[in-house]
Protein backbone atom coordinates (compact mmCIF):
# COMPACT_ATOMS: atom_id res chain seq x y z
CA UNK A 1 0.00 0.00 0.00
CA UNK A 2 1.31 3.87 -0.69
CA UNK A 3 2.72 5.02 2.76
CA UNK A 4 1.62 8.62 1.94
CA UNK A 5 -0.41 11.06 -0.45
CA UNK A 6 1.98 12.12 -3.03
CA UNK A 7 1.91 15.79 -3.74
CA UNK A 8 -0.10 17.81 -5.50
CA UNK A 9 1.31 19.35 -9.03
CA UNK A 10 2.29 22.50 -9.31
CA UNK A 11 2.75 23.26 -5.45
CA UNK A 12 -1.06 23.08 -4.67
CA UNK A 13 -2.77 22.25 -1.80
CA UNK A 14 -6.22 21.13 -2.10
CA UNK A 15 -7.91 19.15 -4.97
CA UNK A 16 -9.57 22.01 -6.36
CA UNK A 17 -13.09 21.13 -8.61
CA UNK A 18 -13.36 24.11 -10.54
CA UNK A 19 -12.51 24.78 -14.24
CA UNK A 20 -13.27 25.62 -17.29
CA UNK A 21 -12.52 24.98 -20.87
CA UNK A 22 -9.72 28.21 -20.65
CA UNK A 23 -7.97 25.43 -18.29
CA UNK A 24 -8.14 22.47 -19.82
CA UNK A 25 -5.25 20.58 -20.57
CA UNK A 26 -6.98 17.33 -21.38
CA UNK A 27 -9.81 17.91 -23.34
CA UNK A 28 -11.02 20.17 -26.28
CA UNK A 29 -14.35 20.75 -26.64
CA UNK A 30 -16.17 22.13 -30.03
CA UNK A 31 -19.88 22.43 -30.60
CA UNK A 32 -20.95 22.88 -34.23
CA UNK A 33 -24.92 23.32 -34.62
CA UNK A 34 -26.27 20.17 -32.86
CA UNK A 35 -23.24 18.54 -32.59
CA UNK A 36 -20.86 18.80 -29.75
CA UNK A 37 -16.87 17.39 -30.36
CA UNK A 38 -15.30 16.18 -27.04
CA UNK A 39 -11.38 15.41 -28.02
CA UNK A 40 -9.39 13.41 -25.59
CA UNK A 41 -5.90 14.66 -26.32
CA UNK A 42 -4.23 14.11 -22.14
CA UNK A 43 -1.18 16.29 -21.60
CA UNK A 44 1.59 13.70 -20.24
CA UNK A 45 2.53 16.15 -18.00
CA UNK A 46 -0.36 17.86 -17.16
CA UNK A 47 -0.56 15.27 -14.10
CA UNK A 48 -2.39 15.66 -10.28
CA UNK A 49 -0.13 14.67 -8.27
CA UNK A 50 3.84 14.47 -8.66
CA UNK A 51 5.10 11.49 -9.83
CA UNK A 52 3.89 9.48 -13.04
CA UNK A 53 3.41 10.17 -16.43
CA UNK A 54 -0.46 10.14 -18.38
CA UNK A 55 1.01 8.33 -21.73
CA UNK A 56 -1.53 7.13 -24.14
CA UNK A 57 -4.27 9.20 -23.28
CA UNK A 58 -4.81 7.48 -19.18
CA UNK A 59 -6.27 9.87 -16.62
CA UNK A 60 -6.20 10.54 -13.12
CA UNK A 61 -8.71 12.91 -11.23
CA UNK A 62 -7.65 15.59 -13.16
CA UNK A 63 -8.68 14.43 -16.16
CA UNK A 64 -12.32 13.64 -15.46
CA UNK A 65 -12.55 16.80 -13.31
CA UNK A 66 -12.07 18.60 -17.00
CA UNK A 67 -14.80 15.95 -18.62
CA UNK A 68 -17.05 16.37 -15.83
CA UNK A 69 -16.80 20.33 -16.36
CA UNK A 70 -17.60 19.69 -20.18
CA UNK A 71 -20.60 17.83 -19.60
CA UNK A 72 -22.01 20.29 -17.33
CA UNK A 73 -21.46 23.13 -19.80
CA UNK A 74 -22.87 21.49 -22.57
CA UNK A 75 -25.89 20.68 -20.78
CA UNK A 76 -26.35 24.26 -19.73
CA UNK A 77 -24.19 26.44 -22.34
CA UNK A 78 -24.94 24.79 -25.50
CA UNK A 79 -29.05 23.88 -25.04
CA UNK A 80 -28.77 23.68 -29.29
CA UNK A 81 -25.97 20.50 -28.55
CA UNK A 82 -28.48 17.43 -29.07
CA UNK A 83 -25.34 15.10 -29.12
CA UNK A 84 -21.79 14.13 -28.23
CA UNK A 85 -18.93 12.58 -30.13
CA UNK A 86 -16.68 11.13 -27.89
CA UNK A 87 -13.23 10.89 -29.51
CA UNK A 88 -9.29 10.79 -29.39
CA UNK A 89 -7.16 12.90 -30.61
CA UNK A 90 -3.95 10.50 -30.33
CA UNK A 91 -3.26 7.79 -32.77
CA UNK A 92 -4.08 4.29 -32.99
CA UNK A 93 -5.58 4.91 -28.66
CA UNK A 94 -8.42 5.97 -27.52
CA UNK A 95 -8.27 5.66 -23.98
CA UNK A 96 -5.33 3.60 -21.87
CA UNK A 97 -7.71 3.76 -18.87
CA UNK A 98 -6.80 4.87 -14.87
CA UNK A 99 -3.20 5.74 -14.78
CA UNK A 100 -1.68 2.63 -13.21
CA UNK A 101 1.50 4.45 -12.04
CA UNK A 102 -1.26 6.94 -10.45
CA UNK A 103 -3.06 3.75 -8.87
CA UNK A 104 0.33 2.30 -7.48
CA UNK A 105 1.20 5.29 -5.58
CA UNK A 106 -2.35 6.86 -4.01
CA UNK A 107 -3.58 6.30 -0.99
CA UNK A 108 -6.62 4.35 -0.35
CA UNK A 109 -8.80 7.28 0.60
CA UNK A 110 -7.40 8.89 -2.71
CA UNK A 111 -8.13 5.96 -4.91
CA UNK A 112 -11.71 5.28 -3.67
CA UNK A 113 -12.48 9.27 -3.78
CA UNK A 114 -11.34 8.73 -7.82
CA UNK A 115 -13.47 5.68 -8.33
CA UNK A 116 -16.44 7.19 -6.69
CA UNK A 117 -15.75 11.07 -8.82
CA UNK A 118 -15.41 9.25 -12.05
CA UNK A 119 -18.68 6.65 -11.35
CA UNK A 120 -20.57 9.90 -10.99
CA UNK A 121 -19.19 11.47 -13.51
CA UNK A 122 -19.86 8.75 -16.34
CA UNK A 123 -23.61 8.13 -14.49
CA UNK A 124 -23.64 11.78 -15.56
CA UNK A 125 -23.23 11.38 -19.15
CA UNK A 126 -25.87 8.59 -19.60
CA UNK A 127 -27.99 10.96 -17.32
CA UNK A 128 -27.65 13.60 -20.25
CA UNK A 129 -29.32 11.36 -21.93
CA UNK A 130 -31.52 9.93 -20.20
CA UNK A 131 -33.04 13.28 -19.06
CA UNK A 132 -31.84 16.07 -21.42
CA UNK A 133 -31.40 14.48 -24.82
CA UNK A 134 -27.98 14.99 -24.88
CA UNK A 135 -27.11 11.46 -26.58
CA UNK A 136 -23.26 10.31 -26.79
CA UNK A 137 -21.67 8.32 -29.39
CA UNK A 138 -18.07 6.99 -28.90
CA UNK A 139 -15.55 6.30 -31.85
CA UNK A 140 -12.92 3.87 -30.66
CA UNK A 141 -9.51 3.95 -32.81
CA UNK A 142 -7.14 1.85 -31.03
CA UNK A 143 -7.08 0.57 -27.77
CA UNK A 144 -9.92 1.34 -25.29
CA UNK A 145 -8.56 -0.73 -22.32
CA UNK A 146 -9.82 -0.66 -18.23
CA UNK A 147 -10.99 2.57 -17.84
CA UNK A 148 -11.00 3.56 -21.06
CA UNK A 149 -13.60 1.29 -22.05
CA UNK A 150 -15.75 2.20 -18.75
CA UNK A 151 -15.91 5.83 -20.47
CA UNK A 152 -16.89 4.18 -23.82
CA UNK A 153 -19.74 2.26 -21.53
CA UNK A 154 -20.98 4.96 -20.69
CA UNK A 155 -22.13 5.88 -24.00
CA UNK A 156 -25.52 5.30 -25.99
CA UNK A 157 -23.52 3.73 -29.13
CA UNK A 158 -20.40 2.42 -29.17
CA UNK A 159 -18.08 2.16 -33.34
CA UNK A 160 -15.27 0.57 -33.41
CA UNK A 161 -12.40 1.42 -36.26
CA UNK A 162 -12.02 -2.12 -37.29
CA UNK A 163 -8.65 -2.20 -38.59
CA UNK A 164 -7.63 -5.52 -37.12
CA UNK A 165 -5.81 -3.89 -33.99
CA UNK A 166 -8.37 -1.56 -32.13
CA UNK A 167 -9.64 -3.87 -30.07
CA UNK A 168 -11.45 -2.89 -26.07
CA UNK A 169 -10.81 -4.78 -23.06
CA UNK A 170 -11.06 -4.62 -19.40
CA UNK A 171 -7.93 -6.68 -18.60
CA UNK A 172 -7.93 -5.30 -14.29
CA UNK A 173 -7.90 -8.50 -13.63
CA UNK A 174 -5.10 -10.37 -15.25
CA UNK A 175 -2.63 -7.68 -14.98
CA UNK A 176 -3.81 -5.47 -11.73
CA UNK A 177 -5.49 -8.21 -9.70
CA UNK A 178 -8.08 -5.65 -9.12
CA UNK A 179 -11.57 -4.98 -10.60
CA UNK A 180 -12.88 -2.34 -13.43
CA UNK A 181 -13.58 0.45 -10.91
CA UNK A 182 -16.05 2.35 -12.51
CA UNK A 183 -19.10 0.30 -13.14
CA UNK A 184 -17.57 -1.78 -16.50
CA UNK A 185 -18.67 -4.90 -15.06
CA UNK A 186 -21.67 -3.92 -14.50
CA UNK A 187 -22.44 -2.02 -17.65
CA UNK A 188 -21.19 -5.09 -19.54
CA UNK A 189 -24.04 -7.26 -18.08
CA UNK A 190 -26.47 -5.16 -17.04
CA UNK A 191 -26.52 -2.46 -19.94
CA UNK A 192 -25.54 -4.33 -22.72
CA UNK A 193 -26.52 -7.72 -21.51
CA UNK A 194 -23.31 -9.17 -22.51
CA UNK A 195 -23.87 -13.32 -22.10
CA UNK A 196 -22.04 -14.74 -18.62
CA UNK A 197 -19.69 -16.95 -20.01
CA UNK A 198 -18.60 -14.11 -22.85
CA UNK A 199 -18.10 -11.61 -20.15
CA UNK A 200 -15.95 -13.78 -18.14
CA UNK A 201 -13.54 -14.86 -21.25
CA UNK A 202 -13.11 -10.77 -22.27
CA UNK A 203 -12.58 -10.12 -18.68
CA UNK A 204 -9.82 -12.15 -18.24
CA UNK A 205 -8.33 -11.90 -21.56
CA UNK A 206 -5.70 -8.97 -21.88
CA UNK A 207 -5.61 -7.57 -25.06
CA UNK A 208 -9.21 -7.84 -25.18
CA UNK A 209 -11.63 -8.64 -28.39
CA UNK A 210 -11.89 -6.92 -31.79
CA UNK A 211 -13.68 -6.41 -35.12
CA UNK A 212 -17.05 -8.48 -35.72
CA UNK A 213 -16.20 -10.78 -32.29
CA UNK A 214 -16.83 -7.50 -29.96
CA UNK A 215 -20.17 -6.49 -32.04
CA UNK A 216 -21.30 -10.23 -31.66
CA UNK A 217 -20.78 -10.22 -28.16
CA UNK A 218 -22.57 -6.89 -27.49
CA UNK A 219 -19.43 -5.27 -26.34
CA UNK A 220 -19.58 -2.47 -29.24
CA UNK A 221 -22.66 -1.62 -31.16
CA UNK A 222 -21.01 -1.41 -35.09
CA UNK A 223 -17.34 -2.03 -36.37
CA UNK A 224 -16.55 0.46 -39.24
CA UNK A 225 -13.61 0.46 -41.76
CA UNK A 226 -11.17 3.10 -41.73
CA UNK A 227 -12.25 4.55 -44.95
CA UNK A 228 -15.64 5.04 -44.04
CA UNK A 229 -15.39 5.90 -40.11
CA UNK A 230 -16.47 10.13 -40.99
CA UNK A 231 -19.21 9.18 -43.28
CA UNK A 232 -20.96 7.08 -40.80
CA UNK A 233 -19.94 9.10 -37.62
CA UNK A 234 -21.86 11.80 -39.29
CA UNK A 235 -24.83 9.73 -40.33
CA UNK A 236 -24.82 8.10 -36.38
CA UNK A 237 -24.98 11.43 -35.31
CA UNK A 238 -27.19 13.27 -37.53
CA UNK A 239 -29.85 10.10 -36.70
CA UNK A 240 -28.93 10.51 -33.02
CA UNK A 241 -29.84 14.54 -32.77
CA UNK A 242 -32.97 13.83 -35.14
CA UNK A 243 -34.47 12.01 -31.62
CA UNK A 244 -33.34 14.52 -29.37
CA UNK A 245 -35.43 17.27 -28.08
CA UNK A 246 -33.24 19.85 -26.79
CA UNK A 247 -34.26 23.59 -28.38
CA UNK A 248 -32.66 24.24 -31.64
CA UNK A 249 -32.74 27.97 -31.27
CA UNK A 250 -32.03 28.43 -27.43
CA UNK A 251 -29.31 30.61 -26.41
CA UNK A 252 -27.57 28.84 -23.25
CA UNK A 253 -26.29 30.62 -20.23
CA UNK A 254 -22.87 30.86 -18.92
CA UNK A 255 -21.67 29.24 -15.77
CA UNK A 256 -19.13 31.68 -14.24
CA UNK A 257 -16.38 30.94 -11.92
CA UNK A 258 -17.81 30.36 -8.16
CA UNK A 259 -16.75 33.13 -6.38
CA UNK A 260 -15.05 31.37 -2.97
CA UNK A 261 -13.71 33.11 0.07
CA UNK A 262 -11.35 30.54 1.78
CA UNK A 263 -10.15 30.80 5.62
CA UNK A 264 -8.13 28.70 7.66
CA UNK A 265 -11.63 27.43 9.01
CA UNK A 266 -13.98 27.03 6.00
CA UNK A 267 -14.75 28.48 2.40
CA UNK A 268 -17.75 30.91 2.18
CA UNK A 269 -19.57 30.91 -1.22
CA UNK A 270 -22.65 33.42 -0.95
CA UNK A 271 -25.61 31.04 -0.89
CA UNK A 272 -23.26 28.40 0.73
CA UNK A 273 -21.03 28.66 3.78
CA UNK A 274 -18.81 25.84 5.21
CA UNK A 275 -17.57 25.53 9.14
CA UNK A 276 -14.39 23.34 9.77
CA UNK A 277 -14.08 22.38 13.42
CA UNK A 278 -11.19 20.33 12.60
CA UNK A 279 -11.19 19.26 16.46
CA UNK A 280 -14.90 18.05 16.52
CA UNK A 281 -14.24 16.43 13.16
CA UNK A 282 -17.04 18.36 11.93
CA UNK A 283 -18.07 20.65 9.09
CA UNK A 284 -21.15 22.28 9.25
CA UNK A 285 -22.93 23.11 5.40
CA UNK A 286 -25.44 25.98 5.85
CA UNK A 287 -27.44 26.71 2.81
CA UNK A 288 -28.98 30.60 2.71
CA UNK A 289 -32.38 30.88 1.24
CA UNK A 290 -33.09 33.41 -1.33
CA UNK A 291 -33.53 37.24 -0.96
CA UNK A 292 -36.05 38.21 -3.55
CA UNK A 293 -38.71 36.38 -4.71
CA UNK A 294 -38.31 34.33 -8.02
CA UNK A 295 -38.53 36.28 -11.61
CA UNK A 296 -41.78 36.98 -13.49
CA UNK A 297 -40.28 35.43 -16.45
CA UNK A 298 -38.89 32.67 -18.18
CA UNK A 299 -37.22 35.28 -19.84
CA UNK A 300 -35.90 36.70 -16.47
CA UNK A 301 -34.71 33.66 -15.22
CA UNK A 302 -32.41 33.44 -18.38
CA UNK A 303 -31.14 36.98 -18.04
CA UNK A 304 -30.10 36.16 -14.26
CA UNK A 305 -28.32 32.94 -15.53
CA UNK A 306 -25.42 31.80 -13.08
CA UNK A 307 -26.85 33.81 -10.12
CA UNK A 308 -30.46 32.57 -10.34
CA UNK A 309 -30.77 31.37 -7.18
CA UNK A 310 -31.34 27.87 -7.32
CA UNK A 311 -28.95 27.12 -9.82
CA UNK A 312 -26.20 29.12 -7.70
CA UNK A 313 -27.25 27.00 -4.50
CA UNK A 314 -26.53 23.60 -6.36
CA UNK A 315 -23.26 24.77 -7.92
CA UNK A 316 -22.10 25.56 -4.47
CA UNK A 317 -23.79 23.12 -2.50
CA UNK A 318 -22.03 20.62 -5.21
CA UNK A 319 -18.41 22.33 -4.65
CA UNK A 320 -18.54 22.46 -1.00
CA UNK A 321 -19.30 18.31 -0.82
CA UNK A 322 -16.14 17.42 -3.29
CA UNK A 323 -14.48 20.05 -0.93
CA UNK A 324 -14.45 18.50 1.55
CA UNK A 325 -14.83 14.69 0.29
CA UNK A 326 -11.25 15.35 -1.54
CA UNK A 327 -9.68 17.28 1.11
CA UNK A 328 -11.25 16.64 4.43
CA UNK A 329 -10.83 13.01 5.35
CA UNK A 330 -10.48 13.54 8.85
CA UNK A 331 -14.39 15.05 9.10
CA UNK A 332 -16.91 12.45 10.86
CA UNK A 333 -19.86 14.01 10.16
CA UNK A 334 -21.10 16.46 8.02
CA UNK A 335 -24.00 18.89 9.38
CA UNK A 336 -26.50 20.59 7.28
CA UNK A 337 -27.95 23.71 8.55
CA UNK A 338 -30.12 26.66 6.84
CA UNK A 339 -31.24 30.13 6.95
CA UNK A 340 -33.95 32.20 5.54
CA UNK A 341 -37.59 32.17 4.21
CA UNK A 342 -39.33 28.61 3.68
CA UNK A 343 -42.08 30.35 2.06
CA UNK A 344 -39.65 31.63 -0.61
CA UNK A 345 -37.81 28.12 -1.50
CA UNK A 346 -41.49 26.87 -2.16
CA UNK A 347 -42.10 29.54 -4.13
CA UNK A 348 -38.89 29.02 -6.04
CA UNK A 349 -40.23 25.38 -6.61
CA UNK A 350 -43.24 26.44 -7.87
CA UNK A 351 -41.57 28.65 -10.11
CA UNK A 352 -39.53 25.79 -11.61
CA UNK A 353 -43.07 23.56 -11.33
CA UNK A 354 -44.59 25.83 -13.55
CA UNK A 355 -42.20 26.43 -16.26
CA UNK A 356 -40.83 22.46 -16.18
CA UNK A 357 -40.99 22.76 -20.03
CA UNK A 358 -38.46 25.02 -20.12
CA UNK A 359 -34.78 23.69 -20.76
CA UNK A 360 -33.47 26.30 -18.36
CA UNK A 361 -35.30 24.73 -15.48
CA UNK A 362 -35.30 20.93 -16.48
CA UNK A 363 -31.19 21.26 -16.38
CA UNK A 364 -31.25 22.87 -12.79
CA UNK A 365 -33.67 20.19 -11.40
CA UNK A 366 -31.25 17.46 -13.27
CA UNK A 367 -28.15 19.53 -11.25
CA UNK A 368 -29.80 19.24 -8.08
CA UNK A 369 -30.83 15.76 -8.72
CA UNK A 370 -27.51 14.78 -9.70
CA UNK A 371 -26.31 17.31 -6.12
CA UNK A 372 -28.18 15.34 -3.92
CA UNK A 373 -26.84 11.55 -5.46
CA UNK A 374 -23.93 13.24 -4.34
CA UNK A 375 -24.89 14.08 -0.83
CA UNK A 376 -26.23 10.39 -0.52
CA UNK A 377 -23.01 9.20 -1.42
CA UNK A 378 -20.93 11.07 0.56
CA UNK A 379 -19.00 8.37 3.11
CA UNK A 380 -19.66 11.11 6.23
CA UNK A 381 -22.42 11.24 9.03
CA UNK A 382 -24.82 13.08 7.61
CA UNK A 383 -27.20 15.26 9.91
CA UNK A 384 -29.89 17.77 9.56
CA UNK A 385 -30.43 20.56 12.39
CA UNK A 386 -33.64 22.38 11.88
CA UNK A 387 -33.35 25.29 14.27
CA UNK A 388 -35.42 28.62 14.29
CA UNK A 389 -35.26 30.32 11.03
CA UNK A 390 -34.49 27.58 9.04
CA UNK A 391 -35.67 27.14 5.48
CA UNK A 392 -36.21 23.70 4.97
CA UNK A 393 -38.62 23.44 2.68
CA UNK A 394 -39.19 22.14 -0.87
CA UNK A 395 -35.57 21.54 -2.84
CA UNK A 396 -33.98 22.21 0.59
CA UNK A 397 -35.68 19.79 2.71
CA UNK A 398 -34.56 16.82 0.46
CA UNK A 399 -31.21 17.88 2.53
CA UNK A 400 -33.14 16.48 5.14
CA UNK A 401 -34.63 13.13 3.64
CA UNK A 402 -30.52 11.95 2.86
CA UNK A 403 -29.10 12.58 6.03
CA UNK A 404 -28.68 9.52 8.03
CA UNK A 405 -30.82 11.85 11.16
CA UNK A 406 -32.22 14.54 11.98
CA UNK A 407 -32.96 16.76 15.13
CA UNK A 408 -35.41 19.80 15.07
CA UNK A 409 -36.13 22.13 17.78
CA UNK A 410 -39.69 22.74 19.29
CA UNK A 411 -40.30 26.03 19.71
CA UNK A 412 -37.62 28.83 19.93
CA UNK A 413 -34.47 29.42 22.24
CA UNK A 414 -34.54 31.79 25.16
CA UNK A 415 -33.26 34.72 24.55
CA UNK A 416 -33.78 33.86 20.23
CA UNK A 417 -35.93 36.43 18.49
CA UNK A 418 -35.87 33.92 15.22
CA UNK A 419 -39.16 32.33 13.99
CA UNK A 420 -39.66 28.86 15.07
CA UNK A 421 -38.56 25.84 12.82
CA UNK A 422 -41.03 24.62 10.37
CA UNK A 423 -41.24 22.23 8.10
CA UNK A 424 -42.39 22.66 4.60
CA UNK A 425 -42.90 19.88 1.98
CA UNK A 426 -43.68 20.60 -2.32
CA UNK A 427 -44.10 18.48 -4.89
CA UNK A 428 -40.49 18.14 -5.53
CA UNK A 429 -40.20 15.95 -2.63
CA UNK A 430 -42.44 13.07 -4.16
CA UNK A 431 -40.27 12.25 -6.82
CA UNK A 432 -38.16 15.01 -8.95
CA UNK A 433 -35.29 13.93 -7.33
CA UNK A 434 -34.71 10.27 -7.13
CA UNK A 435 -32.10 8.35 -5.20
CA UNK A 436 -29.87 5.76 -6.90
CA UNK A 437 -32.27 3.25 -6.27
CA UNK A 438 -35.04 5.00 -8.17
CA UNK A 439 -37.04 5.95 -5.63
CA UNK A 440 -37.90 9.80 -3.96
CA UNK A 441 -36.07 9.78 -0.47
CA UNK A 442 -39.37 10.02 1.33
CA UNK A 443 -40.05 6.33 -0.45
CA UNK A 444 -37.14 5.07 0.32
CA UNK A 445 -38.02 6.64 3.80
CA UNK A 446 -41.49 4.69 4.48
CA UNK A 447 -40.59 1.53 2.94
CA UNK A 448 -42.73 -0.37 5.31
CA UNK A 449 -45.93 1.64 4.85
CA UNK A 450 -45.79 3.61 1.64
CA UNK A 451 -49.09 4.97 3.23
CA UNK A 452 -46.57 7.14 4.94
CA UNK A 453 -45.83 8.88 2.22
CA UNK A 454 -49.64 9.62 1.49
CA UNK A 455 -50.14 11.26 4.40
CA UNK A 456 -46.80 13.33 3.72
CA UNK A 457 -48.03 14.10 0.74
CA UNK A 458 -51.31 15.26 2.01
CA UNK A 459 -49.23 17.63 4.36
CA UNK A 460 -48.33 19.89 1.27
CA UNK A 461 -49.11 22.86 1.38
CA UNK A 462 -48.84 23.65 5.25
CA UNK A 463 -46.43 24.88 7.70
CA UNK A 464 -45.07 21.84 9.87
CA UNK A 465 -43.57 22.43 13.75
CA UNK A 466 -41.51 20.15 14.97
CA UNK A 467 -44.12 17.82 16.50
CA UNK A 468 -46.22 17.37 13.51
CA UNK A 469 -42.80 16.74 11.75
CA UNK A 470 -42.01 13.99 14.08
CA UNK A 471 -45.44 12.64 14.30
CA UNK A 472 -45.07 12.26 10.06
CA UNK A 473 -41.93 10.98 10.27
CA UNK A 474 -40.56 13.06 8.44
CA UNK A 475 -37.50 13.88 11.17
CA UNK A 476 -35.72 11.62 13.45
CA UNK A 477 -36.22 13.49 16.68
CA UNK A 478 -38.19 16.71 17.52
CA UNK A 479 -36.23 18.09 20.99
CA UNK A 480 -37.30 20.99 23.51
CA UNK A 481 -34.87 23.98 24.10
CA UNK A 482 -33.61 22.01 27.32
CA UNK A 483 -32.40 18.90 25.97
CA UNK A 484 -31.04 20.59 22.52
CA UNK A 485 -27.55 21.25 22.52
CA UNK A 486 -26.37 18.05 25.05
CA UNK A 487 -28.23 15.45 22.76
CA UNK A 488 -27.10 16.92 19.91
CA UNK A 489 -23.34 17.03 21.11
CA UNK A 490 -23.83 13.77 22.39
CA UNK A 491 -24.61 12.37 19.25
CA UNK A 492 -21.91 14.12 17.69
CA UNK A 493 -19.34 13.31 19.85
CA UNK A 494 -20.34 9.68 19.59
CA UNK A 495 -20.26 9.72 16.36
CA UNK A 496 -16.30 10.75 16.18
CA UNK A 497 -15.27 7.84 18.43
CA UNK A 498 -17.09 5.12 16.09
CA UNK A 499 -14.70 3.10 13.12
CA UNK A 500 -14.52 5.43 9.95
CA UNK A 501 -14.27 2.49 8.04
CA UNK A 502 -17.24 0.37 10.20
CA UNK A 503 -19.73 3.89 9.34
CA UNK A 504 -18.83 4.07 5.87
CA UNK A 505 -20.28 -0.08 5.58
CA UNK A 506 -22.93 0.63 8.07
CA UNK A 507 -24.36 4.00 5.76
CA UNK A 508 -23.71 2.96 2.63
CA UNK A 509 -25.77 0.23 3.57
CA UNK A 510 -28.74 2.04 5.60
CA UNK A 511 -29.42 4.55 2.84
CA UNK A 512 -30.08 2.27 -0.30
CA UNK A 513 -33.11 -0.21 0.83
CA UNK A 514 -35.58 -1.00 -1.80
CA UNK A 515 -35.02 -1.88 -5.47
CA UNK A 516 -32.16 -2.22 -7.05
CA UNK A 517 -31.01 -0.54 -10.30
CA UNK A 518 -27.59 -0.88 -12.00
CA UNK A 519 -27.04 2.61 -10.58
CA UNK A 520 -27.48 1.61 -7.28
CA UNK A 521 -25.20 -2.23 -8.11
CA UNK A 522 -22.54 0.12 -9.88
CA UNK A 523 -22.03 2.05 -6.39
CA UNK A 524 -22.56 -1.12 -4.43
CA UNK A 525 -19.89 -2.98 -5.90
CA UNK A 526 -17.42 -0.42 -5.76
CA UNK A 527 -18.04 -0.05 -1.59
CA UNK A 528 -18.23 -3.78 -1.35
CA UNK A 529 -15.70 -4.84 -3.65
CA UNK A 530 -13.41 -2.22 -4.99
CA UNK A 531 -12.56 -1.23 -2.01
CA UNK A 532 -11.71 -4.28 -0.11
CA UNK A 533 -9.61 -5.62 -2.92
CA UNK A 534 -7.40 -2.33 -3.29
CA UNK A 535 -6.37 -2.85 0.25
CA UNK A 536 -5.61 -6.36 -0.43
CA UNK A 537 -2.03 -7.49 -0.50
CA UNK A 538 -2.41 -9.13 -4.01
CA UNK A 539 -3.24 -5.88 -5.90
CA UNK A 540 -1.34 -3.66 -3.75
CA UNK A 541 1.33 -5.15 -1.40
CA UNK A 542 5.22 -5.16 -2.00
CA UNK A 543 4.84 -7.76 -4.00
CA UNK A 544 1.31 -7.06 -5.56
CA UNK A 545 0.35 -6.62 -9.39
CA UNK A 546 -0.20 -3.03 -8.93
CA UNK A 547 3.26 -2.75 -7.32
CA UNK A 548 4.86 -4.95 -10.00
CA UNK A 549 3.44 -4.11 -13.27
CA UNK A 550 5.83 -2.48 -15.54
CA UNK A 551 9.06 -3.81 -13.84
CA UNK A 552 9.26 -7.00 -15.55
CA UNK A 553 8.77 -9.21 -12.35
CA UNK A 554 5.50 -11.63 -11.64
CA UNK A 555 3.13 -11.02 -8.80
CA UNK A 556 3.44 -13.16 -6.09
CA UNK A 557 0.15 -13.83 -4.36
CA UNK A 558 -1.58 -15.18 -1.97
CA UNK A 559 -3.24 -18.56 -3.52
CA UNK A 560 -6.08 -18.38 -0.56
CA UNK A 561 -9.40 -18.12 -1.82
CA UNK A 562 -11.90 -16.12 0.67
Amino acid sequence: MADAERKLSNGKSRIDFQTDPSKYRHWKLEVDGEVATLLMDVDEKGTLFEGYELKLNSYDLGVDIELADAVERLRFEHPQAKVILLRSAKPRVFCAGANIRMLAGATHAHKVNFCKFTNETRNGIEDASEASGLATICVINGTAAGGGYELALAADHIMLIDDGSSAVSLPELPLLAVLPGTGGLTRVTDKRKVRRDHADVFCTTEEGIKGKRAVDWRLVDEVVPSSKLEEMVSKRAREFAARSNRPAAAKGIALTPLKRERSANGVDYGTVSVELQRAARLATITLRGPDAPPPASVEAMVEHGAQFWPLKLARELDDAILDIRANEFDVAAIVFKSSGDPAQVVAYDAFLDANKDHWLSREIRGLWKRTLKRVDLTSRSLVALIEPGSCFAGTLAELLFATDRSYMLIGQLPGDNKPPATLALAAVNFGAYPMSNGLSRLASRFLADPADVDRAKAAMGTTLDAQAAEQLGLVTFALDDIDWEDEIRVFLEERASFSPDGLTGLEANLRFGGPETMESKIFARLTAWQNWIFQRPNAVGEEGALKRYGTGQKPVFDTRRV
